[in-house]
């Protein structure tokens, strides 16, 4: 894909406007030992490619919202260390490519943004962040603060930031809603999710491991461009998918369980998340539908009833009250719908909320609430829906419940008169599951 430096300039632009005459600043993503002398594959900070699109290492971005100028700070050239680790754009090559207006070396972001600073009323960082030397910047700001009234710097008065604000209140709104080129990555990202479940249905056989089933999802990934996970993929067979967070991924799939696979690919920094579950043998049992049946009602009723000018906690009371009858319905709740989302009764078998933002990460930023209050939901947020149900063996559930662990999951976009699924590609009906397993 072609890089268009100007969607990230525009977001820039945008980060001027909130900010005033003030001054911000974003740094990348640390590097991470993975043990001794070997690291994690790099990922870019999100917030720190929302603004830029740059994807390496030791970098930092200075907004200076006075000139409307933004500063890109990155490794220099060196190649020596090119031979080693790879290539380096280097700070003026990569200010040329990535529409930075000035750039430096990344060792001298401290004299820059002290120089910004001197004439600022507000300092934006995103404080208590990761990677954030905290510490550093505000050893500047008690530096000038030392300094103000007591020198003349260019015949100016020093008048350093008298406030630090969080930048995450402006870029957290910013990410929520979604424009043309991030939905055009979200949709591609599911396409690719979704390909891999409808393989994973397919390959599931009875005798293989659970990690062999994630091996053909992570191959339809990286053959397909999206060179890693969103996330750590689920594949829980069995009572292992009442385990929320499954991911050891080690047992062997057996003859009448059922499959939990909860993962996606990251295609170009954007999060696919899907979950679907099915049978190893291709064959839904009793139980095993009467449960699923609920669950895919609650999914496909709460996306039907979410769109732009409605609250998410309406969302989620759609689904919940159909998780909590079918529950009664199935004789492992007792006494009304009102009374068992009361009494919270219903957490034994549903722990978890509907869903989350999704977008740069897996569980996007922005939050439910937006000061103070529930937030309404708008054109062009994206999030999950997925609702289930976990029902771990006990003395007062039937041995046929035992060990069913059932959640289906899709990624929407909400739209003024509804949600498009961009998820739809794998089947989640059980007939269409059962379909695609024994063709």
């Amino acid at each position: 894909m072609s890089f268009d430096a100007s969607i990230y300039q525009a977001r820039r632009e945008r980060v001027y406007d909130a900010i005033g005459r003030n001054v911000a600043i974003l740094f990348a993503a640390p590097e991470r030992t993975r043990s001794n002398d070997t690291e994690y594959p790099y990922r870019q900070d999100s917030y720190f490619y929302y603004l830029s699109g740059f994807t390496e290492p030791e970098a930092v971005m200075i907004l200076d919202g006075n000139k409307r100028q933004s500063m890109l700070l990155c490794r220099p050239k060196d190649f020596e260390m090119e031979t080693w680790v790879g290539y380096r754009f280097g700070p003026e090559y990569a200010a040329e490519v990535f529409g930075f207006e000035t750039f430096d070396v990344h060792t001298q972001w401290q004299n820059h943004l002290q120089d910004t600073l001197k004439h600022s009323q507000t300092l934006y960082a995103l404080w208590q962040h990761d990677g954030v030397p905290d510490q550093d910047i505000l050893a500047i700001w008690r530096k000038l603060c030392n300094q103000a009234g007591q020198r003349m710097i260019s015949q100016d008065i020093i008048t350093p930031a008298h406030q630090m604000s969080d930048l995450a209140q402006i870029l957290d709104p910013m990410r929520l809603i979604k424009d043309e080129h991030e939905i055009g990555l979200l949709r591609h990202a599911a396409k690719l999710s979704a390909q891999a479940h409808n393989i994973a249905m397919q390959t599931a056989k009875v005798g293989m491991k659970e990690y062999q089933l994630e091996a053909e999802i992570l191959y339809h990934f990286m053959k397909n461009n999206a060179r890693s996970p969103a996330y750590n993929s689920i594949v829980a067979s069995g009572k292992n998918a009442c385990t929320l967070h499954y991911v050891e991924n080690k047992d062997v799939l057996q003859d009448g369980h059922l499959i939990l696979i909860d993962a996606g690919a990251e295609y170009e920094y954007y999060a696919g998340d899907i979950t679907r579950t099915f049978p190893a043998n291709g064959r839904f049992n009793g139980a095993q539908k009467a449960v699923y049946e609920i669950v895919l009602e609650a999914n496909k009723q709460a996306i039907a009833a979410t769109h732009a000018g409605i609250y998410w906690h309406d969302v989620n009371d759609v689904a919940l009250k159909i998780l909590v009858q079918g529950l009664i319905d199935l004789k492992l709740l007792h006494g009304s719908v009102d009374g068992n989302i009361e009494s919270l009764a219903y957490r034994r078998f549903y722990m978890h909320g509907l869903g989350h933002w999704i977008g740069l990460d897996v569980h996007d930023v922005g939050g439910r609430f937006e000061h103070g209050q529930h937030r309404l939901l708008a054109e062009n947020m994206c999030t999950t829906i997925e609702p289930g149900l976990y029902i771990n063996a006990a003395d007062d559930i039937p041995a046929e419940f035992h060990g069913i662990g059932i959640r289906i999951e899709d990624n929407i976009r909400i739209t003024d008169t509804g949600a498009e699924i961009y998820t739809h590609d794998t089947p989640k009906e059980i007939s269409d599951i059962e379909a695609l397993m024994n063709t």
